[in-house]
């Protein structure tokens, strides 16, 4: 008797393989919501219309995000989770303080030559939009605020300083990282005398904050406690 052989299935691909790709369309999907996100808010964009850019189907959207909130808190975390990283390492680093604010203020502006795109969302969005990716923005410079207090705290020069002040002069530094930070993203990509002038800001300005670092003690009101 024939017997009519069942069509053979396709094979399954490698579990690497698959990974790869699910890793390959994750990032096209992020990739072109930032191609698109260059002149609109988070809040303006579609699945469609990411999915259209990436070249995927809106199905393959939801396979790896629940929305666009989800998405845009990533971009979020990708833009500030490596500045973090490199700023924690810089003032980790032994050294007088004029080096240290020359080797933060490099780490600033090559992290917006290679983030750009992630630069801009967020200062776009950072008091505007989406409210989770506002909430993501916040929490994150909170972190990065808590990680710059401890650093200042073990420094010679931050002896007698309260736990609250400290949270105040890290603040003080992350906002001024965080407005350099769009000061380079606006001065014209590859202008290297745009972004030295930037330089020059940014260091005498870090200057003032550091020299009222040294001199708080002395000079703080007696209301500050």
């Amino acid at each position: 008797m024939s017997h009519t052989p069942t069509p053979a299935s396709a094979p399954t691909p490698p579990t690497g393989t698959r990974q790869a790709q699910k890793e390959q369309s994750r990032r096209a999907l992020l990739d072109a919501s930032l191609r698109l996100l260059d002149h609109q808010n988070l809040s303006g964009l579609g699945v469609r219309e990411v999915t259209r850019e990436a070249g995927l189907s809106p199905a393959g959207f939801y396979r790896h995000f629940r929305d666009l909130d989800e998405l845009g808190v990533t971009l979020v975390t990708e833009a500030l989770e490596n500045l973090h990283l490199m700023v924690r390492r810089v003032l980790a680093e032994q050294g007088e303080p004029t080096e240290l604010i020359d080797r933060t203020i490099a780490v600033i502006a090559h992290h917006v030559r290679e983030y750009r795109p992630h630069i801009r969302f967020v200062a776009r969005e950072r008091h505007g939009g989406v409210r989770r990716v506002r909430e993501a923005i916040a929490a994150e410079l909170s972190v990065f605020t808590e990680e710059t207090a401890t650093a200042l705290g073990a420094l010679p020069q931050s002896a007698g300083w309260s736990e609250s002040e400290l949270r105040m002069l890290a603040g003080l530094y992350v906002e001024h990282m965080v407005s350099t930070a769009a000061a380079f993203m606006e001065a014209p990509a590859g202008s290297r005398a745009a972004e030295r002038r930037i330089a020059a800001l940014a260091r005498d300005q870090l200057h003032v904050i550091s020299i009222g670092h040294r001199h708080w003690l002395a000079e703080r009101p007696a209301t500050t406690e």
